[in-house]
């Protein structure tokens, strides 16, 4: 039995457009065509489409996916293993985040005040404010860290909380080229780029596209950016740093 591509993708939740990519890029290719040359899947292919829906889940990027998939010398039930283990340790992370709401919301409603550690235990030892001073050392001289600093000092509450929305916006809008497996260099990407470095002039400093490129590369080779993207989405640092350069490209 086969199925075509409108069936495949309600099956598996995707568009019709992620299908045809996934066939051109060689990542799924449907097993038959029809006469008219329609794409066709067989129960083979949707398996494969599991097994691509499972590492995307998981946050691995399409040439990865490919490359696993792809391996001669592995087992298709060495995937589910492994995939299992990746669910698992997922699984029980966010365990131990809703643990700490519940607690939290408990300790709300008893009138119980936490300790700073039972607060942010689950966090592990992330501190946002750790770097302030090592910024200060770096930067604190130039035209850019002033106007950062003249900028911020005049936010209130809100004010912060809507830009950390929207630099959150930005961050999912990259992160979901990259899921879609959609180049660096593409329209799509370069525009979000081009957004990432607008945000960053309109809250923060003038961005130039010089400015913008020498942060891509940053948030490449500071592992602490680079955890920063990565917590978002596997391989986003370097997409991002690719689609800046890019667009930088493109500007220049």
């Amino acid at each position: 039995m086969s199925y075509s591509v409108g069936q495949v993708a309600d099956f598996a939740g995707v568009t019709v457009r992620t299908l045809h990519h996934y066939d051109e890029i060689g990542l799924l290719v449907p097993g038959e065509r029809s006469h008219a040359g329609h794409r066709r899947y067989s129960d083979d292919d949707l398996d494969r489409m599991q097994q691509i829906l499972f590492y995307r889940e998981l946050g691995f990027p399409l040439d990865e996916v490919a490359a696993l998939l792809d391996d001669p010398e592995t087992d298709p039930r060495d995937h589910l293993r492994r995939q299992h283990a990746l669910l698992t340790a997922r699984i029980h992370r966010l365990q131990e985040m809703a643990a700490a709401v519940e607690t939290a919301m408990e300790a709300k409603k008893m009138g119980i005040n936490l300790t700073p550690e039972e607060k942010f235990e689950v966090f592990g030892d992330h501190d946002p404010d750790q770097y302030a001073e090592e910024v200060e050392q770096r930067w604190g001289g130039t035209d850019a860290y002033r106007e950062s600093q003249r900028k911020q000092a005049s936010y209130t509450k809100d004010d912060w909380k809507r830009i950390n929305d929207e630099f959150d916006a930005v961050h999912a809008r990259v992160a979901e080229l990259l899921g879609r497996g959609v180049p660096a260099d593409s329209e799509e990407a370069m525009a979000a780029a081009e957004e990432h470095r607008r945000f960053i002039t309109a809250n923060h400093y003038e961005c130039s596209y010089e400015m913008h490129t020498c942060l891509g590369e940053m948030y490449v080779d500071d592992e602490r950016f680079t955890a920063f993207y990565e917590a978002i989405g596997p391989g986003l640092a370097v997409y991002l740093r690719d689609a800046i350069l890019a667009n930088a490209a493109r500007n220049g």
